[in-house]
């Protein structure tokens, strides 16, 4: 059985009790680096994730046998290595866990109110910044490539540089930052970060 495990946005501590048993419970595991690092008595099998998905399906596809555990950054569902998972595997080969995704996270870390807020992702994909511009509230899920700068930046071009971006940087762990900024006033460079987008504060 496969069991794809949401492990929250950071600190274990927003781990569910769910997931935790079946980490315990699990004969292999996989997950990134900084993951897995956070069970260092796991004393069997581990594969170490980053772009290689094709590695880890075959990896998976190997061990079904076994009590496999994937472990996904904040929901697995959210933008995240369960929906490709459960697209490779089927439904009835896949148990998710669910996790406290980032953005529920930040919302609920400063307030914001998640009815109606749009979700999207600029993680591997490219943004759709015409819609973005359309909706009154979005979440967005970012990456290396398109962060808050780069997000301001196409909102000032369409003439949305009043917008506000509450970018929550490197949440839940130590060394969390959550700024409030009109778009066109972002400059910086931010860590590991969620923006929303707000029209009002």
């Amino acid at each position: 059985m496969l069991t794809v495990v949401g492990m929250g946005p950071g600190s274990p501590a927003l781990m569910t009790a769910a997931a935790q048993a079946a980490v315990a419970e699990a004969d292999v595991l996989a997950g990134n680096a900084r993951h897995l690092a956070q069970f260092p008595e796991f004393a069997g099998e581990t594969f170490a994730l980053g772009a290689n998905i094709a590695a880890l399906l075959a990896w998976v596809t190997a061990r079904q046998a076994q009590r496999v555990v994937v472990l996904a950054s904040g929901d697995p569902l959210l933008y995240g290595i369960g929906t490709r998972l459960l697209a490779h595997f089927g439904q009835a080969q896949v148990q998710i866990i669910p996790g406290v995704s980032a953005v529920h996270y930040l919302c609920a870390k400063v307030g914001i109110d998640m009815n109606g807020i749009w979700l999207t992702s600029s993680h591997g994909r490219e943004a759709d910044f015409n819609e973005i511009v359309r909706q009154p509230k979005v979440a967005m899920v970012t990456d290396l490539h398109c962060g808050p700068r780069e997000i301001a930046r196409e909102l000032v071009a369409r003439g949305a540089g009043d917008r506000w971006l509450v970018i929550g940087e490197n949440l839940t762990l130590e060394n969390e930052r959550i700024h409030w900024q009109r778009a066109r006033n972002v400059q910086g460079q931010y860590e590991m970060n969620v923006v929303v987008i707000l029209n009002e504060r």
